[in-house]
């Protein structure tokens, strides 16, 4: 008999913050605050429309969220975490900086930030 792999998340999953920042010659910045609400099957991302965000130019925030959305739904993907990815994911706050900020900065943001939704339910940490 084969066990089905649990839904994630099992319950909404409020409120995870993540600040990725590295000061080195190539510098990461990213800062965000994601919701994992249960949805019926597979991965949604979205912006909250209260969301705005000082950063010029405004044109490059979405494809810093859309490296951010890419980064959580790889790293609950992994068949490591042994889960049936059923989540709506929700932007509620967001920072760039013009130096360090770029798409890879806020692709790890993501991936910490599955970790985080991960661990609140009791997954391990890998």
């Amino acid at each position: 008999m084969t066990s089905v792999p649990p839904r994630f998340p099992p319950h909404p999953i409020r409120g995870v913050q993540v600040l990725h920042q590295k000061q080195n010659c190539a510098p990461h910045f990213a800062e965000i605050e994601v919701d994992f609400e249960p949805a019926a099957e597979g991965f949604a991302f979205e912006v909250a429309q209260e969301l705005t965000v000082d950063y010029e130019p405004a044109e490059a925030l979405s494809r810093f969220f859309e490296a951010a959305a890419v980064g959580i739904e790889e790293q609950l993907s992994l068949p490591e975490h042994g889960v049936v990815i059923a989540t709506r994911v929700v932007l509620r706050h967001a920072r760039a900086d013009t130096f360090g900020s770029h798409e890879l900065a806020f692709r790890i943001a993501g991936y910490l930030a599955a970790r985080k939704a991960l661990e609140r339910t009791g997954r391990p940490r890998l």
